[in-house]
């Protein structure tokens, strides 16, 4: 016999029933309010639920792109307010109580084929079809209150009341969206208003009163990244308008260097929000946590409208003056950009610490603001507008990259590291 100490051997997992497992995996609870996972990165299945949004905030801005009117934009607005409602809640659920099991990613794959079918429909959503619309819609929500409701039915008895409230409203919301469906067209889309304004509004009241005094952490990077990832799901719809414009317009040397400055707007989108505002940690408390959640849904609006005004831009980039339409959807655009990032910034939890550099990067994001509208109201020639947001946008982004470097920091600390 040798001397030798036995060789170690890695122990191994003890084997589960296969029934055990399969009922595990398949009916295994979510987890309860607490028990958030800030150890986790975004899976591929969360990137894969986002494909979904990509084609149905496509849908409607193409269908802006081909009306813009003051009724084609506040359909959008609309629409793109219910979309992302349902986004919101997906997303959310998935990251506070979602797991990596069967029965998690079985109800996003449903998720998923309502919402493929909804895009279907949101293209005409203000005529017939948008009745079919509103049933999917209801279903949806119907799904998504269930999610919630099977977290609420294991949570401690003294975590349930905002639960509770959340649930009301989601309850409220659905038989809404299902009374929209006997009306005209007109009706159901001032219906579907009302639901957005009011859904968002109450929600928002009840985080910020859940979050009052914070008993344990929601804020995560994986919260934060989806976020971000949904603004660059609506910064694709930039490429995609400037790519439609170039391919329905008889190409010259103006309207291709029209098409690259548009472009290049949402380049500026993209650097004033990825430094500005992505991978930096909102406030846990209710206020600033609220205002950073659904602030995100007027800048996001606001990047997608672009997208779908570049398609104007670039038909019309041989005009003298930009149609007025096209020129008020720009500037706009820009302008709500620069103004929600302006409301954004004080929610970060690095706001105190670098204080007189956010507040005067502030001050500035706000002048951009007050400028791109001026330059939409003078109407100047498509290409002269695209390169005057264009060059606003960038002067922020200079302007706050120049005052992080006299603090002796970079603009995004932890894009440096």
């Amino acid at each position: 016999m040798s001397d030798s100490a036995p060789e170690s051997r890695p122990a191994t997992a003890k084997a589960i029933p296969l029934g055990t497992g399969t009922r595990r995996w398949l009916f295994r609870p979510p987890r309860r309010h607490g028990e958030a996972d800030t150890s986790r990165s975004v899976s591929f299945l969360e990137l894969f639920y986002d494909l979904v949004y990509v084609v149905l905030v496509g849908q409607a801005a193409h269908t802006l792109a081909e009306d813009l009117t003051w009724r084609g934009t506040a359909t959008f607005a609309v629409l793109f307010g219910l979309i992302w409602i349902a986004w919101l809640n997906g997303t959310l659920f998935y990251e506070l109580h979602g797991r990596e099991d069967g029965h998690t990613r079985s109800l996003i794959f449903v998720q998923m084929l309502l919402l493929s079918l909804m895009a279907v429909y949101v293209g005409h959503a203000d005529g017939d079809d948008g009745r079919t619309l509103a049933a999917l819609y209801a279903l949806l929500l119907a799904l998504l209150s269930y999610q919630w409701y099977s977290v609420y039915r294991q949570d401690e008895p003294e975590l349930r009341k905002t639960p509770r409230r959340y649930l009301i409203v989601m309850v409220a919301g659905i038989i809404l969206i299902a009374a929209s469906v006997p009306l005209s067209a007109d009706a159901r889309l001032a219906v579907w208003a009302v639901f957005v304004v009011a859904w968002t509004g109450v929600e928002c009241v009840i985080l910020i009163f859940w979050r009052r005094t914070p008993t344990y952490e929601v804020v995560t990077d994986t919260m934060v990244e989806r976020f971000g990832l949904f603004i660059i799901i609506v910064l694709g719809e930039v490429v995609i308008g400037v790519v439609n414009g170039l391919t329905e317009t008889e190409r010259s040397a103006l309207v291709t260097t029209t098409g690259l400055l548009g472009l290049a707007i949402g380049f500026g989108f993209w650097w004033n929000y990825a430094d500005l505002v992505s991978r930096r940690l909102p406030r846990e408390t209710g206020h600033s946590l609220a205002t950073w959640i659904f602030i995100h849904l007027p800048l996001a609006m606001a990047v997608a409208a672009a997208g779908a005004g570049m398609v104007g831009l670039v038909e019309h980039a041989t005009d003298h003056r930009a149609p007025a339409a096209v020129s008020w959807l720009m500037a706009g655009s820009v302008a709500v950009m620069l103004l929600t990032t302006v409301g954004l910034l004080p929610t970060l939890a690095d706001y105190d610490r670098y204080l007189s550099a956010y507040k005067s990067v502030q001050a500035v994001l706000a002048t951009a603001a007050v400028l791109a509208l001026l330059a939409g109201w003078s109407r100047p020639a498509p290409w002269l507008l695209a390169l005057t947001l264009w060059l606003l946008l960038s002067v922020t982004w200079v302007f706050a990259f120049v005052r992080w470097l006299s603090q002796g920091s970079l603009i995004n600390e932890r894009t440096a590291e």
